[in-house]
């Protein structure tokens, strides 16, 4: 007995090692492509010429024994020379405009297409549902027409409207589904106490619906925040544009300068890598506890 109970320990101790092994594999993979974009936007396009995956400052200068030298100015140059105080701001008001306004008007939506019937909202919701097969390529040469002929082309309001309804089929989906599964005894005891619809919304949907809501800002923020092709077509001013659409123009202009083409990606890269690290345990909870109930 005591053999077999040894042999499941060093069985069980070896199919641990082998996960870790595993999961260090993959950590290294995810992390070092971070690890090594940073490294080259530090150096001089020069340097990482010679050397592509060494240490800033490790190389020797070709014909000497001075190595060269650490650079922070291709971060101060792209920033200046990109205008990326514009362009970020401006990321940051379409990402947390889209993200709040989605997110009150999905929940919303979904409150009523799972709790309030009526032959309607059946038509709706397959309305929503729809606009998840539908590609931004497909949708893009209509919705440039629809912008221009409004006036609002080139403008922050033209590029908000289209990204808070591109958002709107996925997190009205998300939350239709998460509310259904909220028991109707606790609407139908809040509305025998005399509780208005928007009250129940308000005091037991929302906060019951928080990991759904975390699961669908999520996916707002990074769709928005890295969405390029439909702000690129809708803006030609750098003041209404966001920053992938700087990083790629800096990129342009730059083709042959690599420091600073890294540098100006760090630059775009760092605010999604921020807010992954603030809310990490938000963002956990939330896709674990917002998982869609069948």
């Amino acid at each position: 007995m005591s053999y077999i109970q040894g042999r499941k320990t060093i069985g069980s101790r070896i199919g641990m090692a082998v996960t870790y092994i595993i999961l260090f594999i993959f950590t290294f993979l995810a992390i070092y492509p971070l690890f090594w974009l940073v490294m080259s936007s530090l150096k001089t396009t020069t340097e990482y010429q010679l050397n592509h995956l060494g240490f800033p400052g490790t190389t020797l200068k070709p014909g000497t024994n001075e190595h060269f030298k650490a650079t922070f100015g291709n971060f101060t140059y792209a920033w200046s020379k990109g205008n990326f105080a514009v362009l970020t701001l401006n990321s940051i008001l379409y990402t947390s405009v889209t993200v709040a306004a989605s997110l009150l008007l999905s929940l919303m939506s979904g409150f009523a297409f799972a709790k309030l019937r009526s032959k309607a909202t059946k038509w709706m919701y397959g309305a929503y549902v729809i606009g998840l097969l539908l590609t931004l390529q497909s949708i893009m040469v209509p919705l440039f027409l629809m912008v221009n002929w409004t006036g609002l082309y080139d403008t922050r309001l033209g590029v908000l409207i289209p990204y808070i309804g591109i958002a709107l089929p996925m997190a009205v989906y998300l939350c239709t589904e998460f509310i259904r599964s909220i028991p109707n005894a606790l609407i139908e005891s809040a509305r025998i106490d005399g509780a208005s619809f928007l009250t129940i919304f308000a005091k037991i949907i929302v906060p019951m619906a928080k990991p759904v809501a975390t699961t669908t800002a999520i996916l707002t923020v990074s769709g928005t925040w890295n969405e390029f092709m439909l702000v690129n077509i809708l803006t030609s001013k750098d003041s209404t544009k966001s920053l992938p659409v700087g990083i790629k123009k800096f990129a342009g202009q730059l083709n042959s300068d690599y420091g600073r083409q890294f540098a100006a990606l760090v630059i775009g890269l760092a605010p999604m890598l921020a807010f992954y690290l603030i809310f990490r345990k938000e963002i956990t909870k939330g896709v674990a506890a917002g998982a869609v109930k069948g």
